[in-house]
């Protein structure tokens, strides 16, 4: 149905005098979160109209996706790879040279913190510091709203906040069932303008779409965040996000078995804003990401010519004509 339905979008089928390319089967990361699948969606599209590969989608968040790239050597791809929630296993498969990094492909990178609206800093400006809310729960309804099941940022909140005393403190751990009620709440109590405090990040359609102001609970302690990526941390300390690096990564194999393929993907990035720009074109729009993909590729022809190399873009070329 994915393929089908951006293709259709440009007319896509066979180009007559066009071999197809020399492209076998390709897996890919589909995530749950935006950006990550807007990505998927425009770089299966490439792959599949520009170099004739069979592309598969394998649901699998960061973790799960690492874990698989550890014991499988699948997916031959993730698209979106948050370094800095990837944890000691990605660091050991880098090491071993088993992936690799293609590019940063978002630029100058992802956003991560805990945060309040600004209507909120401005009544009660004491709230832009852990220890200003920690002093005054009732300012923030005594909620964190954390992460949902299966994101890494789930088990980093829950240890900053046994590390910062929180719920000692009166403050409610909410852990949401999914990124989109988590969106939901944040929307909900910003349109009434009442309090909220919680854990987001950018690109998204909700950090282009509302004024936040990030809370401030200390600096980064590198030691102190990578025992907070485990769930097991018997005695956490509080520490700072580290700038988010986000790389599309391929397993090493994948990169000697299809060097073209890995060459587009190596140039397929997106400015940090044009992606939240391009998240809230897709909200206000009531669109799909297979209908942002369409509208990013119809909208930035020049852009991801670039990606390709010449074959490829003559083939999508003749198909766009």
């Amino acid at each position: 149905m994915k393929k089908s339905l951006i293709a259709a979008a440009f007319g896509a089928a066979a180009v007559p005098g066009l071999a197809a390319a020399d492209c076998g089967e390709v897996s890919i990361t589909e995530m749950s979160f935006s950006s990550a699948i807007i990505t998927t969606e425009i770089a299966a599209f490439l792959m599949e109209q520009g170099y004739g590969c069979e592309v598969t989608r394998v649901p699998l968040e960061t973790i799960p996706a690492v874990t698989s790239l550890a014991e499988n050597n699948e997916p031959d791809l993730v698209t979106e790879l948050w370094v800095n929630s990837a944890g000691e296993v990605y660091d050991r498969l880098k090491a071993e040279g088993k992936v690799t990094e293609l590019t940063e492909v978002l630029k100058p990178g992802g956003l991560e913190g805990w945060w309040i609206p600004t209507y909120l800093a401005e009544e009660h400006p004491e709230l832009t510091t852990i220890q200003g809310i920690l002093d005054n729960p009732e300012l923030v309804d005594g909620r964190f709203h954390n992460c949902t099941d299966g994101w890494v940022c789930r088990i980093i909140n829950r240890n900053n906040a046994r590390a910062w005393g929180m719920e000692e403190a009166g403050i409610e751990i909410l852990d949401h069932g999914s990124g989109e009620t988590l969106a939901a709440s944040l929307a909900s109590a910003y349109e009434e303008r009442k309090p909220w405090f919680g854990y987001y990040w950018a690109p998204t359609e909700i950090m282009g779409r509302f004024d936040m102001t990030p809370v401030d609970f200390g600096a980064l302690d590198r030691k102190a965040h990578q025992a907070n990526l485990n769930s097991e941390t018997v005695d956490p300390k509080p520490s700072a996000y580290p700038p988010s690096l986000v790389y599309t990564v391929a397993t090493t194999s994948f990169t000697e078995r299809e060097p073209e393929i890995a060459e587009m993907m190596s140039k397929l990035s997106f400015q940090t804003d044009d992606m939240s720009a391009l998240l809230a074109w897709m909200e206000e729009n009531d669109a799909n990401a297979e209908e942002a993909a369409v509208h990013f590729l119809r909208s930035n022809p020049d852009q991801w010519a670039d990606w390709l190399n010449a074959e490829a873009r003559e083939r999508l070329a003749a198909l766009l004509q």
